[in-house]
């Protein structure tokens, strides 16, 4: 007996031709949203650890910000006190100088000259006084000058002969005025506790041999 298969073939193949087509795009969106939605997902942990790591950042920086804070504090205080410290200083140097500058007027001034008077206003100090020769004012200029942590820039001011005496006692000097400037040494250790504790000098002008 012989069967004959009356049905459209063709037109079966082609619905089932279809239906795997649109089954494998199916399956082909499926597996599409679920990388997008895992992807979505790593992208949402990622922005969270982000966001995590930039309140961190943000805390931490806060917290530099008051140490930095604190820090500028402590410099602006220090400046302060090396401020105030520095005062006391040049007060104590000061209220000094008048003993520093008789001990290095003895010391600076050569035999053969003595001193006639000392005035001093703020920095400069004003000298007169009597050589035997125009040399010893010039070794005193020079002692000034180079020798004297207390002391520089000197200049002459005037300096002329004059007689003293009369007859065969009658002495030819030279009367001078010179004016100096006081600086600020580095005064070594215990030099004012020193300097306090002893009374002011009593300079010996050097006399004329």
């Amino acid at each position: 007996m012989i069967l004959i298969n009356l049905l459209p073939h063709r037109e079966a193949r082609r619905q089932e031709r279809k239906r795997a087509f649109f089954s494998a795009l199916g399956l082909a969106a499926l597996v599409g949203a679920g990388i997008v939605i895992l992807w979505f997902g790593v992208l949402q942990q990622m922005t969270s650890a982000q966001e995590s790591r930039n309140r961190f950042l943000a805390e931490e920086i806060k917290k530099l910000e008051e140490q930095i804070k604190d820090v500028a504090t402590l410099k602006a205080e220090i400046e302060a006190l090396k401020a105030r410290q520095k005062a006391v200083e040049d007060l104590q140097t000061d209220r000094n100088v008048p003993v520093y500058l008789l001990d290095e007027l003895v010391k600076q001034t050569p035999e053969g000259i003595y001193l006639t008077s000392v005035k001093q206003n703020g920095n400069i100090v004003t000298i007169g006084g009597m050589s035997q020769t125009n040399e010893r004012v010039s070794e005193m200029l020079r002692n000034t000058a180079y020798s004297s942590p207390w002391l520089e820039r000197p200049e002459l001011v005037e300096i002329k002969a004059v007689t003293l005496g009369k007859d065969r006692e009658a002495r030819r000097l030279f009367d001078f005025s010179m004016r100096v400037s006081i600086k600020r040494p580095q005064a070594p250790a215990g030099a004012a506790s020193a300097a306090n504790a002893a009374s002011a000098p009593k300079a010996k002008p050097a006399k004329v041999s």
